[in-house]
């Protein structure tokens, strides 16, 4: 017959007392014993009974200057420390274990994708901003650029996803997805996600972008980095290093999502390039259901009220901007920056501390809380150059600077820095223009 392994149980020792530091607190310990396996002495110290302690440290908590220790015999000890060395070794083999499975898991994860962004048919500029930098995060890893689109009667848009550079469309076309619902939205999203299992999921930082990107990542239990500046490929690992200002715009911190798929990120509008148009450029297009029913999506679009336009300008797409801040010192003198504006054909924009002055509407904020630009051209007059406005600009063709503090950070990212009194330089600059009949740039 064979016998059966016995299991080693592990041993809880005596307690004992150490010599010299007992305080006479009051026999806690004997009070605390559950065997009553302790007695004090005439010094009120307490005498251990080792033939009836059980080892179980109830002593050892409460006693105030901790005069009582657990030990062992060396047999004791022996067994201990073979007990130790095995659990060790099973631990070790736990770990393992858990983390190729882990690795396992994320290696099932390949690709690039990018949400196209559309209302009424038309997509947002951003889709196809986020599929430039998509193309060179696929080309560094050597995956697929895909996009992936959910509405109604949208197939012409993934034609023109393959001209923007996606090599494979997922296409989601049902009537109740007409418009945007959250809830549709989401759960179109992580079905097709959760089927192909894309690495990296990229997103416009729009109105629309903000509510489904934050929903889907939350759904996925991933990580979701917002408002990204930047985007790159660590290829040894083979993560998305994503960059954004953090502390309030104070620092540029790059985040990692090392241990959940797929990594996510959202983009600003005009933060990226725009990829060059390729006409007649085909890919693969792969449709799936919608699985959700009417009844199964707990709001309804009633109605669509266009609101009236605050503005008639949108500096998010102007070529030249001229923009003012603190150094302007009042809503006054932006008049003389609307003439350099119109001598040149661009549009005014300011810092944040031109709208908390009021002295130019928060639409043509330029910054982190405002909005992004990539003009042709941008004129910065009395800016210093906060973090906070810097990655609302710094991508910008051509930077000219004008400011009298020669250290003022908006020198480090201009092109041309002119450092003086912007009150005698603007007005300089438009009658030489006035001068040479200037006209608007093209």
């Amino acid at each position: 017959m064979e016998q059966q392994q016995v299991k080693k149980k592990k041993p809880r020792g005596k307690a004992r007392l150490i010599e010299g530091k007992c305080i006479a607190c009051g026999a806690r310990c004997q009070s605390s014993c559950p065997v009553d396996a302790i007695e004090m002495n005439a010094k009120e110290e307490p005498i251990i009974d080792e033939a009836k302690c059980i080892g179980c440290q109830k002593c050892i908590k409460v006693c105030p200057a901790s005069a009582i220790e657990i030990y062992f015999t060396p047999e004791e000890q022996k067994l201990l420390d073979e007990l130790s060395a095995a659990g060790t070794a099973s631990s070790v083999d736990e770990v393992d274990s858990k983390e190729a499975a882990r690795k396992a898991e994320i290696a099932a994860w390949k690709g690039v994708w990018v949400f196209v962004e559309q209302f009424e048919g038309h997509a947002h500029e951003v889709s196809w901003e986020l599929l430039g930098v998509g193309k060179r995060l696929a080309n560094d890893l050597g995956v697929e650029l895909a996009a992936f689109v959910l509405g109604e009667n949208i197939m012409h848009l993934a034609d023109e996803a393959f001209c923007y550079g996606a090599d494979t469309v997922y296409v989601m076309d049902s009537p109740l997805l007409k418009h945007y619902r959250t809830t549709a939205y989401l759960h179109g999203c992580v079905t097709l996600i959760t089927k192909y299992k894309p690495e990296i999921v990229l997103m416009g930082a729009t109105g629309l972008g903000r509510d489904l990107a934050g929903a889907v990542a939350t759904d996925l239990k991933t990580g979701l980095t917002a408002d990204c500046t930047g985007l790159t490929i660590d290829k040894n690992m083979r993560l998305l290093e994503q960059t954004r200002p953090a502390f309030g715009g104070n620092i540029m911190a790059t985040i990692l999502t090392e241990t959940r798929r797929p990594q996510m990120a959202s983009v600003r509008p005009h933060v990226m390039p725009k990829p060059e148009y390729v006409a007649g450029r085909k890919g693969k297009i792969i449709t799936e259901p919608f699985p959700l029913k009417e009844e199964d999506i707990p709001t309804k679009v009633l109605d669509i009220i266009r609101a009236a336009a605050e503005s008639t300008v949108n500096i998010a797409g102007a070529k030249i901007i001229v923009s003012g801040g603190r150094g302007m010192l009042n809503q006054e003198n932006f008049k003389m920056l609307e003439r350099l504006a119109e001598l040149i054909g661009g549009v005014v924009a300011g810092s944040r501390c031109a709208v908390d002055e009021g002295w130019i509407k928060h639409d043509r904020q330029v910054g982190q809380t405002g909005k992004t630009v990539h003009p042709k051209l941008y004129i910065a007059c009395g800016i210093s150059g906060a973090i906070q406005h810097l990655v609302g600009m710094q991508d910008s063709e051509y930077i000219i600077a004008i400011n009298k503090d020669k250290t003022a950070p908006i020198f480090e990212v201009a092109h041309l820095g002119i450092v003086g009194d912007v009150f005698e330089i603007v007005p300089a600059l438009i009658d030489k223009l006035k001068q040479s009949n200037a006209r608007p740039v093209e």
